[in-house]
């Protein structure tokens, strides 16, 4: 009998963490030839109607509550972080996070070949120019920006089809383990983390090794920093690695 084929090197992403916007960062300018060999998979806080049709399919996703502490400490480890990088970050206001029209436009990118560029969009709109990634009109504009048709983008959240991907994304989450991002797969290890990516980058035996980013000085953080962290139904998925 033959043996089953391998699964290949999987790649957690989320268009609200800032640890995953970092990653890609690091990824694409030292190993961007990595990004191709990966399947990409996306993972967000579900909305009522996703954690519906999550249960239905005996799924689960990994909320726990974040505390105060965590949160400030997540505003000071990503100002250090975006520093160390040159990145002048701009912390978006998340007035009423919905995260289902961002990521459920991912599948129409897919679809369009345009999965990566989406991800790169969104990823900028949100931590470089501050913008509203929660709210569809923004989803719309940035999606029409990369050559996506705008009706689909609009109708995304009511499309059953698109649901139907979406709910097997998060069964993914669920079987594979995930709890937080970035998250890489490859083989039957797992990396958890910005502070991961270089392991996970090493377990490819033709990568090569990255020069360490330099340190950056402690900033306080502002009062409406916090808020926005913290806005929404938060889950604690945050570390110095993980998604925030």
């Amino acid at each position: 009998m033959a043996g089953r084929a391998a699964k290949p090197p999987r790649f957690y992403f989320n268009l609200r963490s800032p640890y995953n916007f970092f990653a890609l960062h690091d990824l694409e300018r030292d190993h961007p030839e990595l990004l191709d060999r990966l399947e990409w998979r996306p993972f967000w806080e579900p909305d009522e109607t996703a954690s519906a049709l999550l249960e239905q399919a005996r799924g689960q996703f990994p909320y726990t509550p974040m505390t105060r502490a965590k949160q400030f400490y997540i505003l000071r480890d990503v100002r250090r972080l975006a520093a160390a990088r040159g990145l002048a970050l701009t912390w978006p206001a998340d007035r009423a996070p919905w995260w289902e029209p961002a990521h459920l436009t991912w599948f129409l990118a897919v679809d369009a070949g345009l999965g990566r560029e989406w991800v790169a969009r969104a990823g900028r709109a949100r931590w470089l120019e501050g913008r509203d990634i929660c709210d569809p009109q923004t989803v719309v504009e940035l999606a029409v920006e990369i050559g996506l048709d705008a009706d689909a983008v609009k109708g995304a959240v009511d499309d059953p089809r698109l649901r139907e991907r979406a709910t097997a994304a998060l069964l993914d989450v669920h079987r594979d383990g995930v709890f937080g991002v970035p998250f890489f797969v490859n083989g039957s290890e797992p990396y958890w983390g910005l502070d991961r990516v270089a392991e996970f980058v090493a377990s490819f035996d033709d990568a090569e090794p990255a020069e360490p980013a330099p340190a950056a000085e402690p900033v306080e953080p502002a009062e409406a920093e916090l808020a926005a962290v913290g806005a929404g139904r938060t889950t604690d998925m945050s570390h110095a690695g993980g998604c925030g």
